[in-house]
């Protein structure tokens, strides 16, 4: 893991990174008592697609560790798990809390960036995982940038707030815009092929403001 001192010293790149850092704690208390994270680990438990041991994994825009704690509680294989956000402060919130559960793993590597300019290679993962990330940038380009960084074969997760009462509220609190759910399907159709659109049952929490889309890069 990258130490919290040098995460903290990492300069933002623009005002989402920046709105993240004043309210990282805010937003990590909302969702670790909301449910999100008992609905997450109990989805990918029942729905995550076969990975290969050792295989390389992208939390894209992991936030304060919610979907990275889901995954680490949920796998069941040895797997690299690489969370970014822009946030350095979300960051070392996540870093603090993957670390308190599963201690200093070398499995798990957090690295500040900007998910329309990931600093990995082509074919970097097996496997990418995004929520609460895309609805701060132009949908196309974000879905291209993880597909890029996405080995052929690869599956992408991802968990797009979906237009609803609940999702209006969070785009006041978090400064983000929800993509209608055509728009959605049709820009991941571009670059994936979608295996699964998953709706989570009505009184499950996620359910009120998120989906969940399984794709693969073929």
């Amino acid at each position: 893991m990258r130490g919290a001192k040098a995460l903290k010293e990492m300069t933002t790149e623009n005002g989402a990174g920046t709105f993240y850092d004043r309210i990282a704690g805010l937003y990590d208390v909302t969702f670790k008592f909301n449910g999100y994270g008992r609905s997450l680990e109990k989805y990918l438990r029942k729905h995550l697609p076969p990975l290969p041991h050792g295989a390389r994994v992208l939390d894209a825009g992991c936030g304060t560790g919610l979907l990275t704690l889901s995954l680490l509680k949920a796998i069941k294989r040895p797997v690299n798990i690489t969370a970014v956000d822009l946030s350095a402060s979300s960051l070392v919130t996540a870093q603090k809390a993957v670390a308190e559960k599963f201690g200093d793993s070398p499995r798990i590597g957090f690295t500040q960036a900007n998910v329309l300019a990931l600093p990995f290679a082509d074919d970097s993962f097996e496997m990418v995982l995004t929520s609460g990330a895309l609805e701060y940038v132009p949908l196309r380009d974000g879905l291209s940038e993880l597909a890029r960084v996405l080995a052929p074969g690869g599956y992408m997760l991802h968990l797009p707030v979906r237009p609803s009462p609940v999702s209006k509220l969070l785009e006041v609190m978090f400064h983000f815009k929800a993509h209608p759910p055509q728009v959605v399907a049709e820009d991941t159709h571009r670059y994936f092929r979608i295996l699964k659109h998953y709706r989570f049952p009505p009184l499950d929490p996620i359910g009120w403001s998120k989906t969940a889309i399984l794709a693969q890069k073929v």
